[in-house]
């Protein structure tokens, strides 16, 4: 079955920088949509990023556009959240995710991913 693993997370100070990783396993994603998300304590799962083909279209949200890059490796099967200028606000659980059928549909409603990491703590001190 399709396992997703995030990595990456920890403590950083703003201005920081991160890179979280997400390693698919007992699936292929080259040509279906992959997402982070995130969740801070008492708020609802937020879209973060999002891409299906690395070239391809790409969305953010805008709390993070120009701050946050989303990069994908499939020869790895793994994709990536490059995460720079860290503010106090990033402070969340980060998931990845992605969908089960191929297309170039990008996606920021968590309904249209159907793979789940466990999610990584990211906390960023002021």
């Amino acid at each position: 079955q399709v396992q997703l693993v995030e990595s990456g997370g920890g403590l950083v100070q703003a201005g920081g920088s991160l890179r979280l990783s997400c390693a698919a396993s007992g699936g292929t994603f080259s040509r279906n949509a992959v997402s982070w998300f995130r969740q801070a304590p008492g708020k609802e799962r937020e879209f973060v990023a999002a891409m299906v083909s690395s070239g391809g279209s790409t969305l953010y949200a805008e709390s993070v556009k120009d701050r946050f890059t989303i990069a994908k490796d499939d020869a790895k099967n793994t994709w990536y959240l490059q995460m720079n200028s860290l503010k106090p606000e990033d402070t969340a659980v980060y998931y990845c995710a992605a969908r089960r059928v191929a297309g170039y549909y990008v996606s920021r409603y968590k309904s249209d991913y159907h793979y789940w990491g466990q999610g990584t703590q990211v906390t960023v001190s002021s």
